[in-house]
C-alpha cells in the first residue's frame, strides 16, 4: 500500500519537518558528487555505523549513530523514507512542537540505529538511512491520531 494523504490538516507550518528532508536530500547529494566509487565507500565507512567498529573500539566515533540517519543507499530509498516523512511528519510535528518533533526526531533515529547496530555487532556492513526515524514518526503519528484516514493506493500486482 502507498498512503497518498491523510485527513488531519497541520495547524503549524512543518518547518522542521521541511527542514529534515532538504537535510536528507542535501546528504544525498553530497554522496552523488563523490568523485568515485572509492571515495562514496570511505565516506559511508566513516558516516554510516559500522556495527563491529562501533562496539570494538573506544575510540570510533559514536555520533555515527546520529549522521547515518541522514545517509541512504539510493534514489529509491531516500524517495520512500522522505515520501512518508512528507505524508506523515506534518502531523506529527504538529502535536508536538518544532523543537520536540525535532529531538524527538534524532533520538528515535538514534535508537534505531543502536539497536540494529547492536543486534548485528559483529557485522563490518554500514547501517544507514533514515527508516528508524521514519518508523518513529510513524508510530508517533499511529499514536497520536488513531481514527486518522490514509488514502492510500493498492497497486493491482501486489494483490496477486
Amino acid at each position: 500500500m502507498i498512503p497518498l494523504r491523510d485527513n488531519i490538516k497541520s495547524k503549524t507550518f512543518p518547518f522542521i519537518n521541511w527542514a529534515l528532508i532538504i537535510a536528507n536530500g542535501y546528504v544525498f547529494y553530497r554522496e552523488l558528487i563523490l568523485p568515485s566509487p572509492k571515495a562514496l565507500e570511505q565516506f559511508t565507512h566513516t558516516w554510516a555505523v559500522v556495527p563491529s567498529l562501533l562496539f570494538a573500539s573506544p575510540t570510533h566515533h559514536w555520533i555515527t549513530l546520529l549522521t547515518a540517519t541522514f545517509l541512504h543507499g539510493g534514489w529509491m530509498h531516500l524517495l520512500s523514507n522522505m515520501y512518508f516523512l512528507f505524508i506523515f511528519g506534518d502531523n506529527v510535528e504538529d502535536r508536538m512542537g518544532h523543537i520536540r518533533y525535532l529531538i524527538f526526531y534524532l533520538v528515535v533515529g538514534i535508537l534505531a540505529n543502536g539497536t540494529q547496530a547492536y543486534l548485528s555487532a559483529g557485522s563490518s556492513i554500514p547501517l544507514l538511512g533514515a527508516s528508524g526515524a521514519i518508523a518513529g514518526v510513524l508510530g508517533a503519528y499511529f499514536f497520536n491520531y488513531p481514527h486518522a484516514r490514509v488514502l492510500t493506493l493498492i497497486p493491482i500486482f501486489y494483490i496477486y
